[in-house]
C-alpha cells in the first residue's frame, strides 16, 4: 500500500475515533488533577488504549501516574507520542495538556487501526507532572528516550508555531536564619532573615541590568515571619532562573547566588541554598525536524510561524538532549489569552479544544507516517540531532 493510501485511511481513523477522545478530553477538564497526581486521569486514558485492543504498561517508569503502550510494524524506526495530562493548581488545565495529551492519543490510536504503517514501533508514553517534578527529566535520566528516532506532541498556544525553544531553567530555594527578638523592646538582640530576602531581591534587580534579553530572573517570598512584633528568625526566597543556553544559565546561577550571599553577609544571617526543582534543559533545536513539521502544516493549510519563539520551559527539553524531539503549537484561540491563565482555561474543552485534537492529530499522524515511509526524513533529522553546536 502506498504513502498516499496510508495517509488517507489514518484520516478516516481519526475521524471515526474523535468523538471517544472529544468525551474524554472533555471529562479531563472538568476533573483537573494535578502533577504527580493524575491518578484518574492517566487511568481514563489507559483504560480507552486498552479498550482499542493496546496492551498499556502502567505504572511506568517507576512513575505510579505514567504508562506505555506500543504498537509494532515492520521497520526498524521508533517514534514516541508523548502524553501529558497534569493540571495546575487553582486554574485547572490552563496549559492545556488535557488536549495536548488528547492529540497524542488521538493519533496513537489511529495507527492502532492502520499497524501496516507503523514502519517499526510507535510508543504512546503517558508522561506525568510536566509543571512540577518533571517525568520526562526523570525518565531522560533512566535513559527511555535514548534510541529514538523522534520524540514528539504538540502544546497549545494562542498562535501556531512550527517550533518551540525552551529556556533552561535553574530552580532554587534560599533559606536565611536568622535571630528572634522582641521588635520593640529588643530589636538590637535579633538578626532579620527577612532582610536579608529583601536586599536579595533588590540586589537580583540590579543584576537584572547586566544580563542578555533571554535571561529571565523571577521569585516569591514563600516564609516571611509569623507576626510583626517578633523579628523573624527565618525567612525563604523562591528563584526561578532562565536562558537560552544552559551554559550561560549556570553564570546567571552562580550570579544569583553571590546575591544571596552578599545580602546574608550584609544582614548578619545565614543563608542555606537547595534546589527547588528538576533542572530544566533548553530545547535542541532541530531543523530537518522543523522541516518535517513545517511540511505537515503546510499540507493542513496552517500557517507557518517558525520564527516565533516562547519563553517558557518544559521537561521536554531535557528529552531532546536524549532524542531528536519535536515540540510544535497550535492555537486554540485568537483572543490572545496567555497560558496558565483562567482566560485560557476556557478553551480547553468543547469545539475549540475538539477542533485542535482533531488537526493536532492528523499532523502528529503525518509526521510519523513521513518518517516512518522516508528514510531519508529520519536520516537528517539525525543528523541535525548530533551538531554538537546545536543548541
Amino acid at each position: 500500500m502506498q504513502y498516499d493510501q496510508f495517509k488517507e485511511r489514518l484520516i478516516t481513523e481519526i475521524e471515526n475515533l474523535a468523538p471517544e477522545v472529544n468525551k474524554l478530553n472533555d471529562q479531563l477538564a472538568d476533573y483537573p488533577e494535578l502533577g504527580g497526581e493524575e491518578y484518574n486521569s492517566s487511568k481514563a486514558i489507559a483504560d480507552l488504549l486498552a479498550s482499542h485492543g493496546l496492551q498499556v504498561e502502567k505504572p511506568f517508569a517507576g512513575l505510579p501516574t505514567a504508562f506505555k503502550a506500543s504498537i509494532e510494524g515492520e521497520g526498524d524506526k521508533k517514534i514516541a507520542l508523548l502524553v501529558e495530562y497534569d493540571a495546575l493548581p487553582g486554574v485547572g488545565h490552563a496549559c492545556g495538556h488535557n488536549v495536548s495529551g488528547s492529540i497524542s492519543l488521538l493519533a496513537g490510536l489511529a495507527f492502532s487501526k492502520v499497524v501496516e504503517a507503523v514502519g517499526g514501533r510507535l510508543d504512546i508514553i503517558g508522561t506525568p507532572d510536566e509543571e512540577s517534578d518533571g517525568g520526562k527529566v526523570i525518565m531522560a535520566e533512566q535513559g527511555i528516550f535514548d534510541d529514538y528516532d523522534l520524540a514528539m506532541m504538540i502544546h497549545l498556544d494562542s498562535r501556531n508555531r512550527v517550533n518551540s525553544r525552551f529556556l533552561a531553567l535553574d530552580g532554587l530555594e534560599f533559606s536565611f536564619a536568622g535571630k528572634a527578638s522582641h521588635a520593640a523592646a529588643a530589636p538590637w538582640d535579633g538578626r532579620n532573615a527577612l532582610n536579608g530576602v529583601q536586599l536579595m531581591f533588590h540586589a537580583v534587580d540590579m543584576l537584572r541590568q547586566h544580563v542578555k534579553d533571554d535571561v529571565r530572573i523571577h521569585g516569591i517570598i514563600a516564609e516571611g515571619g509569623e507576626v510583626c512584633n517578633i523579628v523573624p528568625e527565618k525567612a525563604v526566597a523562591h528563584f526561578f532562573i532562565r536562558s537560552k543556553e544552559r551554559d550561560y544559565l549556570d553564570k546567571i546561577k552562580a550570579n544569583v547566588i553571590d546575591c544571596a550571599k552578599g545580602s546574608a553577609l550584609a544582614t548578619q544571617t545565614e543563608v542555606k541554598i537547595n534546589k527547588l526543582c528538576p533542572t530544566l534543559s533548553d530545547l535542541k533545536p532541530n531543523k530537518a525536524g522543523d522541516d518535517l513539521i513545517a511540511d505537515c502544516f503546510l499540507e493542513f493549510g496552517l500557517p507557518d510561524n517558525r520564527e516565533e519563539y516562547g519563553s517558557g520551559s518544559s521537561d521536554i527539553g531535557n528529552t531532546s538532549y536524549c532524542c531528536p524531539t519535536l515540540h510544535p503549537r497550535l492555537a486554540i484561540t485568537d483572543t490572545g489569552a496567555s497560558l496558565h491563565t483562567r482566560e485560557f482555561a476556557e478553551f480547553v474543552k468543547g469545539e475549540p479544544a475538539h477542533r485542535v485534537i482533531h488537526s493536532g492529530a492528523k499532523i502528529l499522524s503525518l509526521a510519523s507516517l513521513k518518517l516512518f515511509n522516508e528514510p531519508w526524513i529520519a536520516e537528517r533529522i539525525r543528523k541535525d540531532f548530533e551538531i554538537p553546536e546545536n543548541r
